[in-house]
């Protein structure tokens, strides 16, 4: 009899324990799901975060207003935007651009040989880069004439050199605007006059 209730103990607890386990593992598989519902639902950890909204100014989509565009003075002395009728094909974004209001004169490295040349640069970004390029223009001039001096004039002879020295003027410009105001925002700069002597 005794062999009898130990096979009747081993049993009973045998089925105990299976029921202990598929119970556990019930509450396991419903709890999961119950977690997983509440982080879908944004309920817990922090849901699906926005994307972090841009720093600085905003790129302008052609025919956008840009609340930022300088004004211009007409006639009566009234202000009005810069903005112009934007075509429909080509860039997605409106350009504007920013004309410095000298030329820049230099010697080249190394050389007897003097630049001169008249700079524009671009930006798709809103008016606050064109009123940041007019405020910051003094210390902008300061360093395009750095370049300008520290470029050697075989470079300015040829389009590969003259690219190379675009490229340098728009990353100058770029870094002193992120200087004085967190934020470059020039996509390129543009020869308006080119004279070597």
């Amino acid at each position: 009899m005794s062999d009898k209730k130990a096979k009747d103990g081993n049993e009973k607890g045998g089925k105990g324990k299976l029921m202990i386990i598929l119970v556990a593992v019930g509450m396991l598989v419903i709890g999961g799901g119950g977690v997983l519902g509440l982080v879908a639902a944004g309920v817990i950890g922090g849901g699906h975060a926005a994307e972090p909204e841009e720093r600085g100014p905003k790129l302008v989509r052609k025919g956008e207003e840009d609340p930022y565009m300088p004004k211009t003075k007409d006639k009566e002395g009234e202000g009005e935007s810069m903005m112009d009728v934007e075509g429909i094909g080509g860039d997605e974004y409106r350009t504007a651009y920013f004309t410095f209001s000298d030329d820049f004169t230099s010697n080249l490295k190394d050389s007897a040989a003097l630049i001169q040349v008249g700079v524009a640069c671009s930006t798709r970004r809103d008016g606050r880069v064109l009123i940041w390029l007019k405020k910051h223009e003094l210390a902008i001039r300061s360093k395009l004439l750095q370049i300008l001096a520290d470029t050697p004039e075989d470079d300015v002879y040829t389009i590969a050199g003259k690219e190379k020295l675009q490229k340098r003027m728009t990353d100058a410009i770029n870094k002193t605007l992120i200087e004085k105001e967190g934020f470059g925002g020039v996509d390129a700069v543009y020869f308006r006059t080119f004279i070597i002597q």
